[in-house]
């Protein structure tokens, strides 16, 4: 039986509505107001300013951009390099020991790097969100196709099928479940790390406007933007998750309880 598309519980909600206005009466009853502290409500107003004065739009595309340019590069290099250790047994052998030393170095560490080469702007963030969404692809791809049932490939020879044959219609579409669970959690990667570059050095985006409003004892603002990134991401997180439904409906419902069930 087809699983329905999975729909946000509305209990979840229960817990951020009942500590905003616990932190409403905290901050107007116990005068909890600093240069780092604002009540929900200033924070709220302060949303809708950005909004009208055209802030918060200006920098949620910045950040989407780089975001989605990044994830967009990072991830067709993964695949393109999960697919070749996959298949090939002796280039994931030849691979491993670079791959294993290249791919715990944090993100943020390539920032001094990238700004020599880039400098500040799209570019350096792009290639930093790049960097970071290379390895769920790549790591993802190369399971799933270890994964795939031998007799695929049987199927594969007994058609004389080419190799470029066997690699789209044979390898990519049993892997394609699990790519597409890569593809979630790189996008969510890439709105973490293109935050992250603006917060550190870059003078665009989401971050950027945070940390100005940081520097200019401006708590308010700066918790808007911190909860606005928030919801970007649940809203992204949402997004992949009716996708997933409607492309591959008779998992989704195992994958949006994690295997619970």
């Amino acid at each position: 039986m087809i699983s329905r598309s999975p729909r946000p519980d509305l209990r979840g909600l229960v817990l951020p509505v009942g500590l905003v206005i616990a932190a409403e009466f905290a901050v107007w009853t116990y005068g909890l107001r600093s240069d780092s502290i604002a009540a929900p409500s200033e924070v709220a107003t302060a949303w809708f300013g950005a909004l009208i004065d055209g802030t918060l739009i200006a920098s949620t595309v910045e950040t989407l951009i780089c975001a989605l340019a990044g994830l967009t590069l990072g991830f067709s290099i993964g695949i393109v390099i999960g697919v070749m250790i996959g298949v090939f047994r002796l280039a994931d052998s030849l691979a491993e020991v670079t791959i294993e030393s290249v791919r715990p170095v944090p993100p943020v560490a390539l920032i001094p790097i990238a700004l020599l080469i880039y400098g500040f702007g799209y570019r350096l963030e792009i290639a930093v969100v790049a960097f970071a969404t290379i390895w769920p692809a790549m790591i993802f791809t190369r399971s799933a196709i270890r994964s795939i049932t031998p007799r695929l490939f049987e199927v594969a020879a007994a058609l004389d099928l080419s190799f470029r044959d066997k690699i789209f219609k044979i390898v990519i579409p049993a892997a394609l479940p699990q790519i597409f669970v890569a593809l979630r959690l790189s996008a969510a990667v890439s709105l973490i790390v293109a935050v992250t570059v603006e917060i550190t050095s870059n003078t665009i985006g989401l971050g950027h406007t945070m940390m100005e409003a940081q520097s200019s004892l401006h708590p308010d603002l700066m918790l808007a933007m911190l909860v606005w990134i928030g919801v970007i991401g649940w809203m992204l997180n949402q997004s992949m998750l009716q996708a997933q439904s409607r492309l591959f409906p008779y998992s989704v419902a195992d994958f949006a309880r994690g295997g619970a069930r």
